[in-house]
């Protein structure tokens, strides 16, 4: 927690409507930050999992993310909410993860003789 939100959780009971909402924002920028983050890491996991024939959709590794958010939650959010969060964050990253490894079937493959982009593009494309 950076010191400006330090500040804002000790004087909330005190803090006008402009500076609440100031303090949303800063929130939301930080959380746009670590989705930004994590959606990074959820594309590295989609190159792996293509890489070793691996399933994207892994239900018992979800119910375990579900799991360890539902025991980190210190409130106020209820426990079903936070998971509801979480399953829309999980279906996204699950999106990506599909992205990943469609790009990847479909990379185009070099083959030595061909000189244009192009040529090496229809292959990949009979693949």
């Amino acid at each position: 927690m950076d010191d400006e939100l330090r500040r804002w959780a000790q004087d909330e009971d005190e803090m006008t409507l402009e500076e609440l909402r100031e303090q949303i924002d800063v929130l939301d920028r930080q959380l746009v930050d670590l989705l930004s983050e994590r959606a990074r890491a959820a594309k590295m996991v989609g190159h792996l999992k293509a890489a070793t024939a691996l399933p994207v959709y892994e239900p018992a590794r979800e119910k375990l993310v579900y799991a360890n958010v539902r025991a980190a939650n210190k409130g106020p959010l209820p426990d079903i909410e936070l998971t509801h969060i979480y399953e829309r964050i999980i279906d996204v990253m699950r999106a990506l993860q599909r992205e990943e490894l469609a790009s990847e079937r479909n990379a185009p493959v070099y083959e030595p003789g061909l000189d244009s982009g192009a040529e090496a593009r229809e292959i990949g494309k009979k693949q």
